[in-house]
Parts: C-alpha cells; structure tokens; sequence
C-alpha cells in the first residue's frame, strides 16, 4: 500500500479544522458562495438522482435502516467514513 502523503496523513479532526478556517476566510473575504433556498433544493435533488444510481450503495442504505430499526444500527461517522472508503 502506498504510502500516504499530504493531508492524508494528518488525523481527520485536524483536518476538519482546516477545512472550517478555509470555509470561514472564503466567507470573510466575499469569495465564498452563499446558496439560496432554491439552489439548495435544486442541488439537493440533483444529489440525490446521482446517488439513487448508484443501487449497490442505495442497498446499503437500506440494510442499515433495518438494523437501525432493530436498535443495532452501526453509527456513521459522516468524513471519516468516506475517507475510509465506508459509505
């Protein structure tokens, strides 16, 4: 396995902090763009047709709503997750 390099290698709460300084300078600067209610929906739904494509991890979604149902859902870690290849 190769090894990993840049902010690969630093810990995922670090990295989170970075990327929220990033996202507050961008807004401080004016650079930053601030959606309105109806980009937000229409990104949403765009979103949401490109991942319903995917039925492998729509699957998943769904096994996890059954073991949630039965009080033994694994939690999502949201980042980490991704970063780990885990949706």
């Amino acid at each position: 396995m190769p090894k990993k390099r840049g902010l690969a290698q630093v810990p995922v709460e670090r990295r989170r902090e970075i990327s929220s300084k990033g996202g507050k300078r961008a807004h401080e600067l004016g650079r930053a763009h601030e959606y309105t209610p109806e980009e937000a929906r229409e990104a949403g739904r765009k979103g949401g047709l490109a991942v319903s494509r995917d039925r492998e991890h729509m699957a998943e979604i769904g096994r996890r709503g059954g073991r949630a149902s039965k009080r033994t859902a694994e939690p999502y870690n949201g980042l980490e997750d991704a970063l780990n290849g885990r949706r």
